[in-house]
């Protein structure tokens, strides 16, 4: 749902920075380089994987119960259908955190040795887990409920990570997110947020969500094709100052009459995860913050059939 996936953003970004960041403080007591992969499963980096993930997810869940589901009132289990909202831009987010706390998950089992396939399978255990609970807390909130659209698109995100890992052995095709600000949360700051931090997670008119293709992993590895250089696929909508259909007004004043529509996008871009570098801190940070398309030239094309061109998209 709409508010609370700013919720599961952030808590998104925290899990992600626990398992990357934390073991970090745990000193190495043999000869492997603290940002190495262990051939072989490491006990001392799977302890901490172990305890760290419990205490992210404990922290998570009780927080994003006490920030939120405790100031609304409960109900019995009950769905809710939610799939007309935003036109469906909202799942699209869905989608990209399941698909990053399973990666995220699986690359950092495979540091502590967790064998490849493994790895990948624990890692979606993780990501699908994660985002499994927070669709349960929503099934006994009496204001919203159990939402198949969002688990539907949870499963697609982590199936897009194992299901590439398993053919493949690593992510050929990369979900990414950009953002732009737009005009539409003057209109109803409540919803799309009233500052840049609150629009960047709520202003769904402004994100765009991309599936980024390695070009070169499909070719010949005798290929001279530059390895870091992709070519994505987007999809976005504006118009949008209402979930499912757009207001009238707001605090009394007339808001204009939006037309929603889709957006498809083809621009190129940058795997910044294979451009590597002699330090593991970098390497491990790219990862990280790979989830972004590097901002570059666009084609557009609305859903009536128009055609505009961008020099550089964000």
């Amino acid at each position: 749902m709409h508010a609370i996936y700013k919720y599961t953003v952030r808590i998104t970004a925290i899990v992600a920075v626990i398992l990357f960041f934390i073991p970090s403080a745990y000193a190495q007591t043999d000869t492997l380089k603290f940002w190495d992969k262990a051939d072989v499963y490491h006990p001392k980096r799977g302890s901490v994987i172990i305890v760290t993930s419990a205490v992210a997810y404990t922290g998570g869940m009780y927080g994003l119960y006490s920030l939120w589901y405790k100031n609304y009132p409960q109900s019995s289990f009950h769905f809710f259908n939610d799939t007309k909202e935003w036109m469906q831009m909202d799942k699209l987010g869905h989608v990209g955190s399941a698909y990053y706390i399973s990666r995220w998950s699986g690359d950092v089992l495979k540091w502590s040795g967790v064998k490849d396939k493994k790895a990948a399978i624990i890692g979606t255990a993780v990501g699908y887990g994660f985002q499994l609970s927070i669709e349960i807390m929503d099934g006994f909130s009496k204001q919203w409920g159990f939402s198949v659209g969002d688990i539907t698109a949870n499963t697609l995100g982590a199936g897009l990570y194992l299901s590439q890992e398993l053919m493949w052995k690593e992510q050929r095709i990369t979900y990414k997110i950009t953002y732009h600000d737009t005009k539409y949360p003057q209109y109803n700051p409540n919803l799309l947020g009233s500052n840049f931090q609150e629009k960047l997670l709520k202003d769904y008119n402004g994100q765009t969500y991309w599936l980024s293709a390695n070009i070169k992993s499909f070719l010949n590895k005798e290929s001279k094709f530059p390895s870091w250089l992709n070519m994505a696929v987007g999809i976005g909508a504006e118009g949008m100052v209402g979930a499912e259909t757009n207001l009238s007004e707001y605090n009394g004043k007339a808001v204009p009459n939006f037309y929603r529509q889709r957006f498809f996008y083809l621009s190129p871009d940058i795997d910044i995860t294979r451009i590597k570098t002699k330090w593991g801190a970098v390497n491990a940070l790219k990862k990280v913050f790979g989830f972004i398309k590097v901002p570059a030239p666009a084609l557009r094309l609305s859903q009536d059939g128009e055609l505009k061109g961008y020099p550089v998209f964000f």
